[in-house]
């Protein structure tokens, strides 16, 4: 085999795409990445890694004001924007250098370029518009991810209307912000901002927020954001931004009715589209819907030996959906033996608001579109030790099961740290348990996990502590 010749060749370096080659190699497969900006990708360098450590930051912000509840006196504390943003940078780069260790201690061979298809089993690598190298390859995973989505006349400009990139590295607080859609992005950056005192407004198009979570979960994180002072429109659409030099006035319709709202900045958080640019797309079999790539169960294209894999492909949009991704396909390919498909199902979805909402599996209505006769669970952290003694009372843990058969359906949580205890209820679903297995399970005491026990009883009419 040639110096340019591989078994396996990924295009893309994120979560998705490090995580394939690296199993890739594991496997045996003479394997190369093809990464044109960072290792990492768009999660680990621009989003879900330092977007955390900015919430952390602004969580301990809120810590800081409640510290006369936990006994403490402070005063006159200032917020360093630049240290703050310093950091969540500092914690990316970090991450992205792990990941370039991980290659290559794995003996991947990485390529610092744009890959694209040319022609069948080749790709062509290229940087500043100047060919790099030919590679020749038995199979192609391509892991391009995808980029925030932009409408007509929301635009945006990288000074007041932002991305998610933008948001990220203010170089000043804004004292009003303005943030279009009220999905996990929209939310957390809402979030964020607000901990550290802006004024935010959310615009929501459709009739609730969080629109992807059980509605009940929506309605509770509805609440809570007002009661924090946030502004929240559903039902509406912003119609257009006039700027000025440092400010934009916003139209909002709701209801047939018209205002307009002025900010210093604005956050468009739109959703995604996929990377299929310039990928040598046109001369094979791929087929493209809605800017993604369409791939069967095991992220095959229709051209054979092509894969597509993360948000290059189907929802959920969520990084662990796509290195799991990476790691089906990959082992398909080296034809390991027992390989099954994702189960979209068991991808457990995280928003890291304040309070965190966590999930996993079907919504109440949507058990109920289906067919189901449900029985459902409720649990509020008011009801539970660790929670009060944390000062964390505000939440909810709502569980809905198959009334004949006692299958987990789905679980729901908002509150403190329901991002780590989520898992639990996703390994549930993933060995098939059923309430009575969830209720003989004995759960650590004093932990938040306990209400995740007291939501399964509950559904069953045994609840202890409600």
């Amino acid at each position: 085999m040639s110096e340019n010749a591989f078994d396996l060749v990924v295009v893309g370096g994120g979560p998705g795409g490090y995580v394939a080659a690296i199993r890739s190699a594991q496997l045996g497969l003479k394997t190369a990445l093809i990464e044109r900006e960072h290792l990492g990708g768009i999660c680990l360098n621009w989003g879900c890694i330092p977007t955390k450590a900015l919430l952390r930051s602004s969580e301990i912000a809120h810590l800081i004001r409640h510290a006369g509840d936990y006994g403490f006196s402070v005063s006159g504390f200032t917020i360093d924007l630049p240290k703050i943003v310093d950091r969540s940078r500092k914690v990316a780069a970090q991450l992205s250098a792990g990941v370039k260790h991980l290659l290559k201690k794995n003996k991947v061979t990485v390529f610092d370029g744009h890959g694209r298809l040319n022609g069948a089993s080749k790709l062509v690598v290229e940087k500043d518009g100047k060919k790099l190298a030919d590679l020749t390859a038995k199979n192609i995973i391509l892991a391009t991810g995808a980029r925030a989505r932009s409408l007509p006349g929301l635009e945006p400009d990288g000074k007041l209307v932002w991305t998610y990139k933008e948001a990220m590295v203010p170089k000043e607080m804004p004292k009003k912000l303005l943030v279009v859609g009220s999905g996990a992005i929209g939310i957390e950056f809402a979030s964020f901002y607000r901990g550290l005192g802006v004024e935010v407004t959310v615009v929501e198009v459709v009739d609730r927020i969080l629109p992807v979570e059980d509605a009940e979960i929506s309605a509770f994180a509805h609440k809570s954001f007002e009661k924090q002072g946030m502004k929240i429109i559903t039902g509406a659409a912003v119609k257009a931004l006039k700027k000025t030099d440092n400010s934009v006035t916003a139209t909002i319709e709701s209801g047939g009715k018209s205002q307009d709202i002025t900010v210093d900045r604005v956050v468009l958080a739109l959703g995604i589209v996929g990377n299929v640019e310039n990928l040598g797309l046109e001369w094979t079999k791929i087929k493209v819907e809605k800017t993604h790539i369409v791939v069967d169960e095991y992220c095959r294209t229709g051209e054979p030996g092509v894969y597509a894999i993360g948000d290059l492909v189907g929802p959920p949009w969520l990084a662990h959906k796509a290195s799991h991704e990476g790691v089906i396909c990959v082992e398909k390919i080296a034809g390991v033996k027992d390989v099954h498909p994702l189960n979209v199902r068991n991808i457990p979805g995280c928003t890291y608001c304040s309070p965190q909402i966590a999930s996993v599996g079907l919504t109440e209505q949507a058990a109920k579109d289906k067919g189901y006769e449900t029985k459902i669970g409720r649990f509020p952290f008011i009801g539970n030790g660790k929670a009060i003694a944390l000062g964390e009372p505000e939440g909810m843990v709502k569980t809905v099961f198959d009334a004949k058969t006692g299958e987990l359906l789905g679980a729901h949580m908002i509150g403190a740290e329901v991002t780590e205890l989520i898992q639990g209820y996703t390994i549930a679903k993933t060995l098939e348990t059923t309430e009575a297995e969830l209720m003989h399970t004995v759960f650590p005491h004093p932990t938040l996990s306990e209400m995740m026990h007291e939501a399964v009883l509950a559904a069953y009419g045994r609840a202890i502590h409600y």
